[in-house]
């Protein structure tokens, strides 16, 4: 296969040439498994590790590989390489990091689309579903809904679910699909584009396994039934992996989040609640919370009935969530300085 196949671009190959890194092999990065990558390129699949200056020169986790990455590096003996740089990112799809105060987890980079997958008979909510709207629109990804498990429930009910979702969330497409008797997978078979890159987004035992092994027309990913016991599903895939289907289209899988926080989204909340964003420009204060203001427009709008209270109450919860992540980084970020000015005056023999 071509690098073209993976995904790669002439913008790509013009930075390539331009920073002088033609000696180094091009590949692209498939699967992490704690600092270890595997990369994908021309030659087939190499284990690689980065290389030290690379590691020592990282200020945070996003300035290490991760999958969806193009990477140039230098091949050994028995397959082995070392990463030497990052190639410019397009997109990166990223949540608050669920270990690491203050921090930021990259989900996948180089991303066009991202498919928000949900169970229609169990999982769907469609808070969750603006959630990873705000997500997708702060990290310039094309979102796209996709109800899994429709054979076990009526139409009416999949109608109802539909409806429900375009009155909340505009301009973004909805597929109704059934992992067990195929139902709806056609239309959505034609939104895969070759050489795009989707990523798939959504909880544990949603059908994002079986919706990738039917894509694709054989078993690539491992499935599991929902535990009868908690009625949540199992995770099944443990890790993030790329792969590339036999009609060109490229999808990342991810493992199941139940937690999803929002991180650097001011241009992503201003496009998911965008009807709320444009009433804030009529509240009598500029600096309304649009909590308990007097001559707030958006309050006014909920009491109305102009905007669904439970999309404003999310879009309130998001907010302040946006807020403590950004003060999380903003003392961490005060810390680290503190800290690195201690040891400077230490080198330096001052007390």
């Amino acid at each position: 296969m071509k690098l073209e196949d993976f995904g790669y671009d002439e913008k790509l190959e013009k930075y390539r040439i331009e920073n002088k890194l033609t000696d180094f092999e091009v590949g692209r990065v498939v699967s992490e498994h704690k600092e270890r990558y595997i990369v994908k390129t021309e030659n087939g699949e190499l284990d690689a590790e980065i290389a030290g200056n690379l590691r020592f020169s990282a200020k945070s986790r996003e300035d290490f590989p991760a999958v969806g990455d193009w990477v140039v590096l230098t091949t050994y003996d028995a397959g082995f390489s070392i990463i030497h740089n990052i190639l410019p990112r397009f997109s990166m799809i990223s949540r608050q990091s669920v270990s690491q105060f203050g921090e930021i987890q990259i989900i996948a980079t180089n991303i066009d689309f991202a498919l928000l997958v949900q169970a229609a008979d169990r999982d769907f909510n469609i808070n969750r579903l603006e959630r990873y709207l705000t997500i997708c629109y702060s990290s310039n990804v094309s979102p796209i809904v996709v109800l899994t498990k429709t054979d076990l429930i009526d139409e009416q009910k999949i109608v109802e679910i539909i409806k429900n979702i375009h009155l909340r969330i505009k301009d973004v497409p909805v597929f109704a699909i059934s992992n067990q008797t195929q139902d709806g997978y056609e239309a959505l078979k034609e939104l895969i584009e070759k050489g795009k890159t989707f990523c798939l987004l959504g909880s544990s035992g949603v059908g994002k396994s079986s919706l990738i092994n039917n894509l694709s027309g054989r078993s690539i990913m491992k499935t599991d039934a929902i535990s009868q016991s908690t009625s949540k599903g199992r995770h099944v895939t443990s890790h993030r992996e790329l792969i590339v289907l036999e009609t060109g289209g490229i999808l990342i899988d991810n493992p199941g989040m139940r937690e999803v926080g929002i991180v650097d989204t001011s241009h992503g909340l201003e496009t998911t609640f965008d009807r709320i964003i444009d009433l804030s420009k009529h509240c009598k204060f500029k600096d309304c919370m649009h909590i308990s203001e007097i001559g707030c427009r958006v309050m006014k709008a909920v009491v109305n009935g102009e905007i669904d209270r439970d999309s404003y109450e999310n879009y309130l919860k998001m907010e302040r969530e946006k807020a403590h992540f950004e003060s999380s980084v903003a003392e961490r970020r005060k810390k680290d300085k503190v800290f690195g000015k201690m040891m400077k005056n230490y080198k330096k023999g001052r007390p």
